[in-house]
């Protein structure tokens, strides 16, 4: 990994854990699908230009009922999910929830596509998903005004990630990176718009909230695209999915430094487990096994 790797991989990690602090910010006032509305219209008219330029868009096109459902499990519900999260939990909360991407990801390839994993990244699931009941045991309340349900659309969330990475997987091989990005953003824009527009915010709203928005959609969602291509280009997807480790990080420091959230000790271990379990799964321990003998 060369220097402007390594400096790609700590600005997308950064520019990831913000989009839960501008979340945080945002959705009191426009409210979850009005919200993501936004963030996913906005993200295809920063993506299209650019997929048209490189000839991404006629592949997008031949295969478009795949893209619809891959933008549906990509973008439009998990989203969603984290917006309606994001109104009564932290947005260091979230960004450990959404570290368990990787782990649904190969979850749903085993039972799914029957993809082979080795014992131990077998011991690593159940190790991550450990991790994800240290996290969210002690706020699973669901009396009234409980922040239960909150807690279940942070931590099921990732599953749809790891959905439609399989799909991807299944359907749209020979469609690249760029082009399914694109065909997910503009497809999850055209589901959640009636829901939004019905939705809509009657009252004004803030300057703060909309400037949330548009760094939210602009930059955390397409640009941070564009730069995860790059990443992957360059370093390959098991490099580039390291970035995993890195969002809790930022998303818990921007939460302590903008809205004065608390890390409990249950965050820090809940997090601790599932990136550890997260490794283990998804095989990157195996090096340095190699090196200890």
């Amino acid at each position: 990994m060369t220097r402007r790797d390594g400096f790609d991989l700590l600005t997308l990690a950064a520019v990831w854990g913000g989009s839960f602090l501008f979340m945080r910010v945002a959705v009191p006032e426009f409210g979850p699908a009005a919200l993501m509305e936004l963030r996913v219209g906005l993200a295809a008219l920063c993506l299209l230009p650019i997929a048209a330029m490189r000839g991404k868009l006629p592949a997008v096109a031949r295969r478009w009922p795949a893209v619809l459902a891959v933008g549906i499990f990509n973008a439009a519900i998990p989203f969603l999910l984290y917006a309606y999260a994001a109104q009564s939990l932290g947005a260091g909360f979230m960004s450990v929830a959404n570290a368990s991407t990787p782990v649904w990801g190969a979850v749903v390839g085993w039972l799914w596509l029957k993809d082979r994993l080795a014992p131990r990244r077998q011991v690593g699931l159940a190790v991550a998903m450990a991790g994800i009941v240290v996290l969210v045991w002690d706020k699973l309340e669901f009396h009234a005004g409980g922040t239960g349900p909150a807690v279940l659309a942070a931590v099921c969330a990732p599953l749809f990630y790891g959905v439609a990475a399989n799909a991807t997987k299944r359907y749209l091989t020979g469609v690249d990176a760029l082009g399914n990005a694109t065909g997910s953003m503009v497809a999850a824009a055209l589901v959640l718009m009636p829901l939004a527009i019905w939705q809509w915010p009657a009252q004004p709203v803030s300057f703060e909230a909309w400037r949330a928005t548009v760094l939210l959609a602009v930059v955390c969602t397409g640009m941070a695209y564009i730069m995860f291509f790059r990443l992957i280009a360059s370093v390959g997807p098991t490099g580039a999915v390291s970035v995993t480790f890195l969002v809790p990080v930022f998303g818990v420091l921007w939460g302590m430094l903008f809205l004065d959230e608390d890390v409990t000790p249950r965050i820090l271990a809940g997090a601790g487990i599932i990136l550890a379990g997260t490794a283990l799964a998804l095989g990157l321990t195996d090096g340095l096994r190699r090196r200890a003998r």
